[in-house]
């Protein structure tokens, strides 16, 4: 791996609450891309974190290699007897040449070195194969909640944000991606919480941690009440949703 750049491991602290507490993804997403394969032999889910795409996957192809650079992150992906899962750089995979029919980026292309990775991607992927990278920007819930979430993601939070995060403040449009593209439909990523299950996910956001390590204050909890009023009864359960922004390439 001479040559990289540093790993930013932003997430490894937070493992066991991200694979807890991250949304799914929905089935429609891998139908769609199984189906524009010309071959289902086996395929690659780089930066696979919590195994969630993976596992999706794992329905729909007889191999699945999923691969992430962070020993925890592996370690609290649920197992299953179609993934097997290796820690390694998505930049340097270790797979064959030309041995995957797709490749998979959930909500972490941004974070690659990216000349590198697609140097990857062009060895590992078969003639015609499919590259598939999607992110989600802030989520949805009503009115009154969405604009103090606002507020915290900018104001309160906002300047602990790395810099990778305007990729997906710009729905992956300017994020560079030489690959012959393929048209994507639209699809949303939605969830059914509670007010202490929304806490939970925003205490996976990097910037969270970034703030309470710079700050030694968690700011989800400093916040809370703001957060409580906003979403009313405590017991209530409300429809959170997050559109997925998708980039699909083929390599000739």
């Amino acid at each position: 791996m001479d040559g990289l750049t540093p790993f930013k491991d932003h997430f490894s602290a937070a493992a066991p609450g991200y694979a807890r507490s991250r949304p799914s993804h929905p089935s429609e997403l891998f139908e769609h891309l199984a189906a524009l394969c010309a071959r289902r032999e086996r395929c690659w889910d780089a930066a696979t974190g919590n195994g969630q795409a993976a596992s999706a996957l794992a329905l729909r192809f007889p191999m699945v290699i999923a691969t992430d650079a962070s020993r925890r992150q592996i370690a609290e992906a649920p197992r299953h007897p179609r993934i097997h899962y290796a820690v390694a750089r998505s930049e340097a995979s270790g797979l064959a040449a030309q041995s995957v029919d797709l490749i998979t980026v959930a909500q972490a292309l941004h974070w690659f070195d990216l000349d590198a990775f697609y140097s990857e991607v062009r060895r590992v992927l078969r003639r015609g194969g499919i590259l598939a990278a999607w992110c989600y920007e802030l989520h949805a819930i009503d009115e009154r909640m969405d604009e103090v979430m606002r507020w915290f993601y900018h104001d309160v939070v906002g300047p602990f944000w790395p810099p990778e995060r305007r990729f997906i403040e710009d729905g992956y449009r300017t994020i560079p991606f030489p690959f012959t593209a393929i048209a994507a439909p639209a699809f949303v990523m939605e969830a059914r919480w509670s007010f202490g299950e929304h806490l939970a996910y925003l205490g996976t956001w990097s910037a969270v941690r970034r703030h309470a390590a710079a700050r030694g204050e968690d700011p989800v909890r400093r916040h809370e009440r703001d957060l409580a009023r906003a979403w009313g009864s405590p017991g209530e359960v409300k429809t959170v949703t997050w559109p997925l922004r998708l980039r699909i390439g083929t390599v000739g």
